[in-house]
């Protein structure tokens, strides 16, 4: 948590960026696993931990911008929760930690709502992205679930994120924190990845680095032999000699800012021939896009010139021929690179993804709809204040292959023939965290660069023990 003065000073920004109406936030739930008392661990909704700080479920809040008024709205625990939970601050006691005077219980929401309603006076709302958020907001409306979508309001969606999209120096701190602790995971992932171990114990290890130095993962973490499955989550493999091992695994700090690292590990302890080619030029490609960061320029274009990379070298490879620019244009390059080259980063790892990437990473442009291209989360202007990640990767999938040799999908640009013998290969990913500065950028965390294929395998010599 914050200062008090940083919560009220977010949210009289927010109030004069929409300039009028009521703002309803809404903070999240539990959420039951299997039955109402057994539930996941808690999240709050980070919008509402942005502007208020409170990590509790059951809170609600709005903000008047025509008057100033700011009330949270919960309903105190009874003897009951008290037995269970223990004894916890009131919601008063904390509304007043970061700044809010007024609270109400969460009935009185809906009279709240219905008299605006009643004036004529807008209520703005985000996008919902639980089943819960959209059944509350059926509610206080008074309207069918299936209409809750058209309530959201553009202007809060837009004012939300000029504003969490420029990093503070806090809130820096708290990032260089979160992938500091990333930065561990993935040595300790180098270093347990050797033939005989499984997928599942590095994962267990890497959360249990997570959980000790913070509130955990920022995301499920991906730790699998099937690197060409892009978010694979089944950890059920046991690592063989000549694998490669993709990690992909971050920390979250306690106040929920996130970390989002990236690594792709030679599980006999160095590459052969093939694997050191690929790898070679994927962090070619990385080292592009790392080059190009800047203010003011597109990142649609650092896209462009670490997908250029990529089929340069796959043309020196023998893979891939014909005109670099045409298979770029017609998008032939996915065939390696399906997905984006970064996104932002926050207290979301992908920030306010549930706001809208047309919004948060395109500034409101039109997003591309082209295979590959549309899973581009960021294409805007980049400016200082940014965090993002850079994650160019390359990818054999032979669904992918057998695809778009059977419907000609741009098949002017590939050799097939050799393209099928890397049908075994996996994928390569690997990634880091970067500010955009006033003068260019600045790599996040305790990594000084991207690492070489050389300094992943000196990290694999070294003993697991060293961490803990």
């Amino acid at each position: 948590m914050f200062s008090k003065a940083t919560y009220i000073e977010r949210r009289e920004a927010l109030m004069a960026s929409v300039g009028s109406g009521l703002i309803l936030l809404v903070g999240n739930d539990e959420s039951p696993i299997n039955y109402k008392d057994n539930t996941y661990p808690f999240r709050q909704d980070s919008t509402f931990l942005y502007y208020f700080g409170l990590s509790r479920t059951g809170l609600c809040a709005t903000l008047d911008a025509d008057k100033g008024e700011v009330v949270i709205y919960g309903n105190e625990i009874t003897i009951d929760d008290l037995v269970w939970m223990g004894s916890i601050p009131s919601i008063k006691a904390q509304a007043g930690d970061v700044g809010v005077s007024t609270v109400k219980s969460q009935s009185a929401l809906n009279a709240v709502v219905a008299q605006s309603y009643k004036s004529g006076k807008t209520i703005h709302v985000l996008p919902a992205y639980r089943a819960e958020h959209t059944l509350k907001y059926a509610e206080l409306f008074d309207i069918n679930p299936s209409e809750v979508a058209a309530k959201v309001s553009e202007a809060l969606c837009f004012a939300v994120a000029n504003q969490r999209n420029y990093k503070t120096e806090e809130e820096l701190a708290e990032i260089n924190s979160a992938v500091d602790t990333s930065v561990l995971m993935h040595k300790m992932a180098m270093r347990m990845a050797e033939p005989g171990a499984t997928e599942r114990s590095i994962f267990s290890a890497l959360e249990h680095i997570a959980l000790k130095a913070g509130a955990g993962t920022s995301f499920p973490t991906i730790a699998t032999i099937n690197g060409q499955t892009l978010h694979n989550h089944h950890y059920g493999n046991t690592l063989k000699d000549g694998d490669l091992f993709l990690v992909d695994a971050g920390a979250s700090t306690w106040s929920a800012y996130a970390g989002d690292l990236s690594s792709t590990i030679p599980v006999s302890g160095k590459f052969d021939t093939r694997q050191s080619e690929i790898y070679e030029l994927a962090l070619a490609s990385h080292k592009k896009a790392v080059e190009m960061l800047a203010p003011g320029i597109p990142f649609k274009e650092v896209y462009y010139a670490s997908a250029r990379v990529i089929v340069e070298g796959m043309k020196g490879l023998g893979l891939m021929k014909g005109d670099t620019e045409l298979a770029l244009e017609k998008g032939a390059h996915a065939m390696f690179f399906p997905c984006g080259l970064g996104h932002m980063m926050g207290m979301d790892v992908h920030d306010m993804e549930n706001i809208g990437e047309s919004i948060v990473g395109y500034g409101g442009e039109k997003k591309s709809t082209q295979f590959g291209v549309k899973s581009l989360r960021l294409g805007r202007k980049l400016e200082p204040g940014f965090v993002l990640t850079i994650e160019p990767g390359i990818y054999f999938i032979p669904e992918l292959m057998d695809l778009w040799q059977k419907e000609k999908i741009n098949t002017e640009f590939f050799n097939f023939e050799k393209l099928m013998t890397y049908r075994d290969f996996g994928g390569i990913r690997n990634e880091e965290d970067y500010l955009i500065t006033p003068n260019g950028s600045q790599l996040l965390g305790s990594i000084k660069k991207p690492m070489s294929a050389e300094e992943v395998c000196e990290e694999w010599s070294k003993s697991p023990d060293e961490l803990y």
